[in-house]
């Protein structure tokens, strides 16, 4: 599978050149289960097109759509820089990317933010970001879960969002993950529109 080439357009919305590469290199080393698993194993919390094989992929451009079509808006965008803007888009593509964890597990792993952070960590010799753009990244998606901190048996695990920065990633994927908010993917899995 190409994984670059399923991202394409979301790969195009990033205006920084040193960044869409970087995030290529990020996009590649994504596990393979990360581009057939649905976005949750119950369906509880995401809508139909989440749901099935490919729903984590499609809810990950749902939420990069939305991000997107939010910093379009002047009114919104405005308060952000272009490598603010850019760096968010980054968050929102690589925030599940680790969703069953290092090694595929049968559920959720309830840590994954901090997994998908520590990735991009891991990898940092492979990119041209300097500290500060990954520690931007990571703690976006570290805090993408919003107030669901906690893990099954009440152990505060994850941080809250706290800069605009990380509370606009939580609300796009928080926006993606709404039932009431259906999208609709062509053949190849781009959201028509």
């Amino acid at each position: 599978m190409d994984k670059i080439a399923v991202f394409e357009r979301e790969v195009d919305y990033i205006k920084n050149k040193s960044y869409r590469e970087d995030l290529k290199t990020l996009i590649n080393l994504l596990p393979d289960y990360f581009f057939e698993i649905p976005a949750a194993s119950t369906g509880k919390y995401h809508p139909s097109y989440a749901q099935g094989e490919g729903g984590l992929l499609r809810h990950t451009k749902a939420a990069v759509r939305i991000g997107y079509e939010l910093l379009s808006d002047p009114v919104i965008g405005d308060k952000y820089t272009d490598n603010e803007k850019d760096l968010m888009l980054m968050a929102l593509l690589l925030h599940d990317g680790l969703k069953l964890g290092r090694e595929k597990s049968k559920y959720t792993k309830f840590d994954h933010p901090i997994l998908a952070a520590e990735f991009i960590e891991e990898n940092m010799d492979l990119l041209h970001l300097n500290d500060e753009e990954i520690e931007f990244i990571g703690d976006c998606i570290r805090t993408h879960m919003g107030s669901w901190t906690t893990d099954y048996d009440g152990n505060e695990i994850l941080e809250k969002p706290h800069t605009k920065y990380q509370n606009f990633v939580h609300m796009c994927d928080y926006l993606a993950s709404r039932k009431c908010i259906e999208l609709h993917f062509d053949e190849q899995g781009n959201i028509i529109g």
